[in-house]
């Protein structure tokens, strides 16, 4: 009897060891539960950029641009205020006016299936010189749902969107954590058009949060 009771204590402990494993591997120690992206929109226009176009690109080597300036048709400041919207379903990180030179910036962040590898892969994206921000910081959001309008940064720039997408969710809006390469970087707009559609899984996933370095006392999810 000692034996079987003293067996028993050791396949429980075995099996909270494996349970424990299982749980860990899961999910990150902080994580948010959102729904996989089942495609990638663009930001303006939606779901086209219908009426935008793109005025500048990515560019890695010097001068540098790590994302993509959208702007109306109209010209001039013609798209003062017109709709920025998700590019899939993911969980606002970051939404604050941090002034300078960024303005209002809401940051996303989305989970995806990598249809190539068929591993799980995350994907922040940032807005910035936004006129309003009609999110919060750890709020979900849908894919087509308005996060903001576009804007001037108070006039310090013609209006446009300033669109970066990361493949490194540690940047927020310290640029120098990250090489400028696209291990870290990514091409917005060859990302969206390779992204269109994906298969919808019905299992949430869960998002790593926790992952910004604090911004002129602004932090983020």
């Amino acid at each position: 009897m000692t034996y079987l009771r003293q067996n028993w204590r050791q396949w429980l402990a075995l099996w909270m060891m494996v349970l424990g494993l299982i749980i860990a591997n899961e999910a990150p120690a902080q994580s948010i539960k959102v729904n996989f992206a089942d495609g990638f929109d663009f930001p303006v226009g939606k779901p086209n950029a219908d009426g935008y176009y793109k005025s500048r690109g990515l560019r890695l080597r010097s001068p540098q641009h790590f994302g993509e300036d959208w702007n109306g048709r109209g010209g001039g400041n013609s798209d003062t205020g017109d709709p920025v919207f998700a590019i899939a379903d993911g969980v606002v990180t970051f939404a604050h006016n941090v002034r300078g030179g960024w303005g209002n910036v809401v940051l996303t962040r989305h989970a995806y299936r990598d249809p190539a590898s068929g591993q799980v892969k995350f994907i922040d994206t940032l807005n910035g010189h936004l006129d309003r921000m009609s999110v919060k910081t750890g709020q979900i959001i849908k894919r087509g749902q308005q996060i903001g309008t576009i804007g001037t940064n108070s006039g310090m720039y013609p209006a446009h969107l300033h669109f970066e997408m990361r493949h490194n969710i540690h940047i927020g809006l310290h640029r120098d954590v990250a090489p400028d390469t696209l291990e870290h970087w990514v091409d917005p707009t060859q990302f969206i058009n390779r992204h269109r559609k994906l298969n919808r899984e019905w299992r949430p996933a869960a998002i790593p949060t926790g992952t910004y370095k604090t911004y002129k006392g602004y932090s983020g999810l």
